[in-house]
């Protein structure tokens, strides 16, 4: 038995001893070495590394520009976390109700899902021209010129410009979560709640809405998460402007990191970005957990 024991072990190690090592040098390391190039003064390049201590931190807590990149990307985080899922949501329950063309619907809506985020953000870039964009074309020949604009150059709306394409590339992969969920929801207790007289609406609040709460939890996650480190659309679209008005957290970390060469700050930057992640998902998590239906 204890042979037994000891050889399951031994290939057990075996087996995992890869990712192990492969998580440990990726993740593990890179980790451990933030944190001390967050006290330092490093800009990158240079082998002089020195040591500044909470000097960085100092700056961040004191410094307008990451406020205001602090604010654009709670901002678009929560503007892209609510529709993503409302929208995910309602597209799942047309496809789970259309009786034909299901498989097509579903991949369809997934397509966007598929396409890298730099070339999403360079045909929206292009659909928002003003001058041959298809937005504008498209209100010019509706009669609307008064409406065309530079959306992408209107400091009031490009950050809800962006944050509809990352809606527009995200809500499919949203919609096959629901959608799966959505199959698990018992018919029988549709059909009594149906018997009984519980309107539509009555039967999606009290039956489907709960049976689904697994999915809510999942997609607000990952909804979430993505758009605290939204970084390709951004790049490609505004360069984080006009001004600092895009500029995200992660988009700040690049500017100062690479672009300004000062590393020291961008890893703090970093790492504060880690802490808000880890406590909203944290938050999160336990005010969804809690509303789960156990099946």
């Amino acid at each position: 038995m204890s042979r037994t024991k000891k050889g399951f072990d031994l290939y057990t190690l075996f087996f995992i001893a890869p990712a192990f090592i492969l998580f440990t040098l990726f993740i593990i390391v890179p980790t451990v070495s933030s944190v001390y190039y967050s006290l330092t003064s490093w800009d990158g390049v240079s082998p002089n590394i020195k040591f500044v201590g909470l000097a960085n931190f100092k700056e961040i807590f004191t410094s307008a520009r990451f406020g205001n990149a602090l604010k654009n990307t709670i901002i678009l985080t929560v503007f892209i976390t609510l529709l993503e899922n409302i929208f995910a949501l309602g597209l799942a329950l047309a496809v789970d109700h259309v009786r034909w063309g299901k498989n097509f619907f579903r991949s369809a809506f997934y397509v966007p899902v598929l396409i890298s985020g730099i070339v999403s953000g360079f045909i929206w870039k292009i659909m928002y021209n003003y001058n041959f964009g298809t937005f504008n074309a498209v209100l010019k020949g509706l009669g609307m010129q008064d409406l065309r604009q530079d959306w992408l150059g209107n400091t009031g709306i490009v950050l809800f410009m962006v944050g509809i394409v990352l809606i527009w590339k995200g809500v499919g992969y949203y919609m096959i979560i629901y959608l799966a969920s959505l199959q698990s929801v018992s018919q029988d207790l549709i059909e009594a709640a149906q018997i009984d007289g519980a309107s539509p609406w009555q039967r999606f609040k009290a039956i489907t809405i709960p049976m689904i709460s697994g999915a809510f939890t999942i997609n607000f996650t990952l909804s979430l998460i993505n758009g605290l480190k939204v970084f390709d659309q951004i790049n490609v679209m505004t360069d984080g402007g006009p001004g600092f008005t895009t500029e995200t957290l992660v988009y700040l970390l690049y500017k100062v990191g690479f672009n300004e060469g000062r590393q020291g700050f961008g890893t703090a930057v970093g790492l504060m970005l880690l802490f808000i992640i880890i406590v909203l998902n944290t938050v999160q998590q336990k005010f969804l957990r809690g509303r789960e239906v156990q099946m």
